[in-house]
């Protein structure tokens, strides 16, 4: 990262306050929409996220932040707007369409207004919370219950003749968590699909604000089960920046082996699962036996079969005694997974089944802002692990995964392929370099910096994980907001199953395979 370089995203005028490699500044309500349309449309940074913090109890108002990134600098530019006496703003989805949910997400956990944004529906609270109580205000007692309230949400609505709906959910017959998706239909083909979640929210962020840093990062690891690891990466990441805490190598090492050992359980279960719900039943009994043993690898080395109590702040609780066993384990697994692609990939019924099914766009993949494995089955060639390169994922010759450009069920089935053999070979690397000493400082007595703000990037096995973290006057824990890739992705399910028929829906969800509870938060 190149501090001088940082300069020609940020207006002259600013008054810049960094954190590691965050920088960010206050900027005029009036300008928001300037400011973010430069960033985004001619300087190439990629909106990340947007969140608000209520501070009317400190430095006064409420505060919308816009996380920007800056791939070329492993950097992140945040202007952010002060709401002193209004709960109204200037929304950026006429201008950045992924803008929006998060803009619906503000309106409805802070109470605070998006002019401009069309969609004006709550997300994730349901009809049963009462208006006018928003959760997220720091006045607002997680402790309480409110009134049940009997609101009606509203879907969208297709008109016209021989058009029929269909609800599913949000119980489903597999052991799944709950969503309900609501397909309109003519004749057989969907025209419009749409998701309603929110079944799962836990009140995390909420949960965030009274816990101590180290429960925080168990709570972290509960966001989104499957992938506990990196969530508490992200999370630890951000911390050791707000307290300036330095990893030993041997930790950074052991963050990246643990890291694609939870990406392989994940990616080979799904490469199965896709191929049950083609119906190819071979493939999917040795995704889920070969998932198994992944899994049985955690456990053995960390306690955890989901790496849970493993990541702290300050490095990882749990070394890796025997790694010469672990690689000649892996590199089985890697000849028995080749040996089972190499079947399906002769399997012209599955193949076929998968080719052109729930195709994402290019176009609709940019504007939701899509990332991760559906991301890369489009064509666009995103990854933190290269772009904001943390851990020693830098040292280790990674490479960028090779794209696929057909947006459907086959190229995200192929992506995965590519991500296991990857992560494979990410694993024998970094064992192969390990170095000796100590897996972390654990124990650190340094009090976070106050009145600071910190981003921490890891790439998920879904895609990215960001946890936007702000401290308060004493240096304590003020806002965490977790952002899972699955907030990004479900907005463009949509798009997806456009074309296709209510039967395909399974298997492109499954393609997808979103986490409810990722998303709920």
């Amino acid at each position: 990262m190149n501090r001088e370089n940082i300069k020609q995203y940020i207006p002259k005028e600013a008054i810049v306050e960094s954190c590691g490699n965050s920088f960010s500044f206050e900027v005029a309500v009036s300008q928001i929409r300037a400011i973010a349309s430069d960033l985004h449309n001619n300087k190439n940074c990629s909106l990340k996220l947007i969140t608000a913090t209520d501070e009317r109890g400190g430095r006064g108002g409420f505060r919308v932040w816009y996380v920007f990134g800056i791939p070329e600098e492993n950097a992140f530019v945040i202007p952010f707007i002060v709401l002193n006496d209004t709960e109204e703003f200037p929304s950026l989805t006429p201008i950045i369409h992924k803008a929006s949910n998060y803009e619906r997400r503000i309106q409805t956990f802070f109470g605070l207004t998006p002019i401009g944004n069309l969609d004006q529906r709550p997300i994730i609270l349901h009809e049963n919370w009462p208006t006018g109580i928003f959760p997220l205000r720091k006045d607002f007692d997680g402790q309480t219950r409110p009134e049940e309230a009997h609101g009606t949400y509203q879907f969208q609505k297709v008109e016209g003749e021989g058009i029929y709906e269909i609800p599913v959910g949000p119980i489903h017959a597999g052991i799944i968590e709950p969503g309900h998706f609501r397909f309109s239909v003519a004749g057989e083909e969907i025209v419009l699909l749409e998701a309603r979640l929110g079944f799962v929210h836990k009140g995390s962020e909420k949960l965030f604000e009274v816990v101590e840093p180290a429960l925080g990062v168990r709570l972290s690891e509960k966001i989104s089960g499957d992938s506990s690891f990196s969530h508490s990466l992200s999370f630890c990441q951000a911390l050791e920046q707000l307290g300036d805490i330095e990893i030993p190598q041997r930790g950074l090492y052991l963050r990246v082996i643990y890291a694609e050992l939870e990406r392989l359980a994940n990616h080979l279960g799904d490469i199965g699962a896709i191929m049950l719900d083609t119906g190819f039943s071979f493939g999917g009994s040795h995704g889920a036996r070969l998932r198994e043993m992944i899994m049985q690898i955690n456990e053995r080395i960390t306690g955890s079969r989901f790496l849970r109590g493993v990541n702290a702040i300050g490095g990882v609780t749990k070394d890796i005694v025997d790694k010469n066993t672990l690689l000649v384990d892996l590199a089985n697994i890697n000849k028995d997974f080749l040996e089972v692609i190499g079947v399906a990939e002769d399997s012209t019924s599955l193949l076929n089944r998968l080719e052109g099914t729930g195709v994402l766009s290019y176009e609709a993949a940019k504007d939701h802002g899509v990332v991760g494995v559906a991301a890369r089955a489009v064509g666009i060639q995103s990854d933190a692990r290269i772009e904001f390169p943390y851990a020693v994922y830098s040292d280790l010759g990674f490479n960028t995964i090779e794209g696929e450009k057909g947006g459907d069920a086959e190229a995200r089935f192929h992506v995965r392929i590519k991500e296991v053999l990857a992560s494979f070979e990410i694993i024998k690397n970094a064992l192969h370099k390990l170095p000796e000493g100590s897996v972390g400082v654990l124990g650190s007595k340094n009090g976070f910096k106050k009145n600071a703000l910190a981003v921490g990037i890891v790439e998920g096995w879904r895609g990215e994980i960001i946890y936007f973290i702000t401290t308060d006057s004493e240096g304590n824990l003020s806002r965490v907001f977790p952002r899972d890739p699955s907030f990004v992705n479900w907005a463009a399910l949509g798009d997806a199953g456009f074309g296709n028929v209510v039967p395909d829906f399974p298997l492109i969800n499954k393609s997808f395979n979103l986490s409810y509870s990722g998303n709920d938060l």
